[in-house]
């Protein structure tokens, strides 16, 4: 058998073993793998994962027991030191000698240390293995026994730098971002969505140092701090470098193959270097004198040195695309095409929200027909379609703009369907899937479900963002079958959740048992069970306290459980609108039992670290106040914002703080697919961030503007206009049918915003079922939504009451004792929970 041996055992190595045992010509080569950390190949593409939960396996791209079943002979903690391409053999550090046929070298990249005086330093640490994550996490705990809030320094501003900062949040440690550039992710963006990202960032507790120089570390013998030079210094316990790449290159240099003048071993588009036995793929590799640092382009020259070496004509793509989508400590982040161009090259629409931490930019040609590139910051739902009309030079539709700011007038979509891109569109561009290959599986192969796709093409097993197009493409597949596409909760229940609505009223459902024997299978999940209590909630204002075993935590202790194992204490607070004694009365009851408090954005006062047993007594004295639940944990109405309105304000159109509380009091306890969220604003100036919400009211001249389906989080969307200067009895009117036809028709889990968005017809379907009564249900929706107001009582004030229910806030079913094991530490002036170890 001819021999191949691959030195490199990371993602690109891996990939080109998977490629080459896949092939039935495989089996000719006996196939030596070499790597040098103690451990077989893992995904650092989810390298920050590490932290969650310290697993390597979780990483794993295969376990030991694939190479074994493939015949592969992998020698982990092993260096080649020398490639003898006279003998065609390598040698290792222990001094053995290998001999090959055809040597691939996938020895990928290291980090790039500067020069910096002092980078010798302990507490100097990179970012790219798991050694490395567990030597910094070592040190961490080291800081955090010294001093209570560590430093950390990450030089590097760039993707790696950023999920690095992700990841020394993650240690307990005070973040510091140090960037050379004047922006954060200088190849990517462009200078106003890098100062969202930055703004964004910052909210989360990330300090960013721009345009920052580090000319010095300081300390001796451990790191205590930068120096910028003319005394502008950061102290800081750590110091993480994450300032690019360099090409593990070695070998190639020492072999004498035609090297890069700022290296990289030099390869032509059949991945071969200057030795026609030798290859190199991945970020050793360059070509189009480029080092590509992208798992995708990596993974491809491994599928084109596998055809070579099996001696078929597949060569390297010319362009080679270097777009990206990533989430960056929950903030989404993407770029594709040409991210930005001087005006001469083509034309940007730009929309900007700083508020809602947004941007997106699209560039496109001068005669708009053509889409060149873009930047997206905050919301990057759309980046799959955008990124495949780029690809794929898709017509732009004659209102360009909509495919950012999404689409008016009819509410269509601006994209069309994921159905009309051409078969040969790649759509999973670390797998190199095309969407003929998705569909096929599908309509050929009989896979109708997205795991299925996933397990026979590769699909969505990479970074996995094209997850979405890819379950969009299966519906429609199964569409053109005729095959109903059946959106199930799950397995126990063979019905979508709006059918087991209906089923339940039909039939007068009252226990999910009850249910379960009816019209399903199994012992039930922790999926169907609260998606059916919340159905019971929507339809019989049932509270979380009758059948509390098929809750969520949250619900069955009517509370948030924290990250410390205490809870939060959430009254209501009616459109913000508190009295001077309720004040006192919240301040005291926190007093008594050391809660930790703060005034949300949702204009009430949250009290956290309310140890389970506690939670009962505090609820009996905010009651005996006059407080009720705010339901908090619940999916249900959270707040209705409002501003002062014409009430204190001179601009004030209308009195928007009764109505807030008014509709706040209607709306509380009633229960649907997600929690909900309302805003009145006494004007246009919006300062109750109405349109922000999933129902807001506006007071224009001539009565209230009427928006719904708006939500924040982390793809915020803008409310669209439902009706306009109509009477404020008409607006509840027209929201209540709103919420109760969502409450009908969502998916669990479901916000209002993508709910609309994905309604057939979008708002010009809801205004005429809401509106015009074009489904002859309004008067439906109206009883329905007043039998709710009508049977609302407060959980809280039922649980206090009950000796039964109150019983349950115990920390052990045997005992009386107290939860020893929380423990707080102190927050300027107030606790916050100890770090776990």
């Amino acid at each position: 058998m001819k021999t191949i041996i691959v030195v490199g055992n990371g993602m690109v190595g891996y990939k080109f073993c998977e490629k080459l045992v896949s092939r039935e010509e495989g089996k000719q080569f006996k196939l030596l793998v070499f790597g040098e950390e103690p451990r077989a190949a893992y995904d650092r593409v989810h390298l920050s994962e590490y932290f969650e939960n310290q697993d390597a396996k979780a990483l794993e791209l295969a376990p030991l027991t694939w190479y074994a079943e493939n015949n592969i002979d992998l020698i982990v903690n092993e260096r080649v030191t020398d490639i003898h391409r006279s003998k065609k053999s390598i040698t290792t550090a222990s001094d053995q000698e290998f001999f090959y046929d055809h040597l691939v070298l996938a020895t990928g990249s290291v980090p790039f240390v500067p020069p910096i005086n002092g980078v010798e330093k302990e507490g100097v640490f990179v970012y790219r293995t798991i050694e490395d994550l567990e030597s910094m996490l070592s040190y961490a705990e080291k800081i955090k026994k010294e001093n209570k809030i560590g430093k950390a320094a990450i030089l590097g501003g760039g993707l790696l730098g950023l999920e690095a900062g992700k990841a020394v949040m993650d240690m307990g440690l005070e973040p510091h971002v140090v960037e050379y550039a004047p922006k954060l992710m200088p190849r990517q963006l462009d200078s106003r969505s890098s100062n969202v990202l930055k703004l964004t960032l910052e909210s989360t507790g990330m300090n960013i140092h721009l345009g920052k120089a580090t000319n010095k570390i300081l300390g001796n013998g451990s790191i205590t701090g930068l120096d910028f030079g003319e005394d502008d210094m950061l102290n800081v316990d750590m110091l993480v470098i994450s300032a690019g790449i360099r090409p593990r290159d070695e070998l190639g240099k020492t072999c004498n193959l035609e090297m890069g003048v700022r290296g990289g071993i030099v390869v032509d588009d059949k991945m071969r270097t200057s030795d026609p036995n030798i290859y190199a793929i991945g970020e050793v590799a360059l070509y189009n004198q480029m080092i590509y640092g992208l798992v995708a382009p990596g993974y491809e020259m491994a599928e084109v040195a596998v055809n070579q070496i099996l001696q078929k004509e597949v060569l390297m793509q010319q362009h080679i695309d270097m777009s990206t989508k990533l989430k960056l400590i929950g903030v989404d982040v993407a770029s594709f095409g040409i991210p930005y161009m001087p005006a001469d090259k083509g034309l940007s629409i730009i929309y900007e929200n700083k508020t809602k931490g947004v941007y997106k930019r699209i560039n496109v040609s001068h005669d708009g027909k053509t889409l060149l590139g873009g930047i997206m910051v905050g919301d990057a739902e759309d980046y799959s379609i955008l990124h495949q009309m780029y690809l794929n030079n898709i017509p732009l539709p004659e209102n360009a703009e909509e495919l950012i700011v999404g689409a008016r007038g009819e509410g269509g979509s601006p994209f069309g369907s994921a159905m009309d891109l051409p078969d040969d569109a790649v759509i999973c561009s670390c797998e190199a899937v095309t969407k003929g290959a998705i569909c096929c599986s599908v309509l050929e192969d009989g896979n109708e479900t997205v795991k299925a796709v996933a397990k026979a093409t590769k699909a969505t097993s990479g970074c996995g963002g094209c997850k979405p197009m890819v379950a969009d493409l299966v519906k429609e597949s199964l569409k053109t079958l005729g095959k109903t596409v059946k959106e199930r909760i799950c397995e126990h229940f063979d019905f979508s959740r709006q059918e087991l609505f209906d089923i339940v009223k039909l039939r007068d459902i009252k226990d999910y048992y009850e249910l379960l024997d009816a019209v399903g299978t199994g012992h039930g999940c922790e999926v169907c069970k609260p998606t059916i209590a919340a159905i019971f909630a929507s339809l019989h204002n049932e509270t979380a306290n009758r059948q509390e075993t098929i809750q969520d935590t949250n619900d069955r202790f009517l509370a948030n459980i924290q990250r410390n194992g205490t809870y939060s204490v959430v009254p209501r607070v009616a459109g913000g609108e508190i009295t001077p004694k309720q004040l006192i009365a919240i301040g005291s009851i926190a007093q008594k039992y050391d809660l930790y408090t703060k005034i949300t954005g949702g204009q009430r006062i949250d009290m956290f670290g309310a140890k389970l047993h506690e939670l009962p007594l505090i609820w009996e004295a905010l009651i005996k106040e006059g407080f009720e639940t705010g339901q908090a944990y619940g999916k249900s109405l959270r707040t209705v914002k409002s501003c002062v309105g014409s009430t204190w304000c001179r601009y004030g159109m209308d009195e928007s703080v009764s109505f807030a509380v008014e509709i706040e009091n209607r709306y509380k306890g009633i229960r649907s697919p997600h929690k909900f969220k309302g805003g009145v604003s006494g004007c246009i100036r919006e300062c109750a961030e109405a349109r922000g919400k999933d129902f807001g009211f506006i007071a224009v001249e001539g009565g209230w503007n009427v928006y719904v389906g708006g939500n924040g989080g982390a793809s915020p969307k803008h409310a669209e206009l439902l009706a306009e200067k109509v009477d404020k009895a008409t607006a509840i009117k027209y929201v209540d049918r709103f919420i109760m036809y969502y409450i009908k028709t969502a998916q669990p889990l479901q916000r209002t915003a993508p709910w609309l968005e994905k309604l057939e017809g979008g708002i010009t379907y809801l205004q005429n079922v809401v509106i015009n009564d074009s489904l002859g249900i309004a008067d439906e929706l109206d009883q329905e939504m007043q039998a709710l107001v009508d049977s609302y009582k407060c959980e809280w004030k039922e649980a206090v009451e009950t000796p039964e229910i109150r019983e349950r806030y115990t920390h052990f079913v045997n005992s009386d004792e107290t939860d020893s094991n929380i423990e707080f530490v102190a927050l300027r002036e107030q606790k916050m929970p100890k770090e776990w170890a």
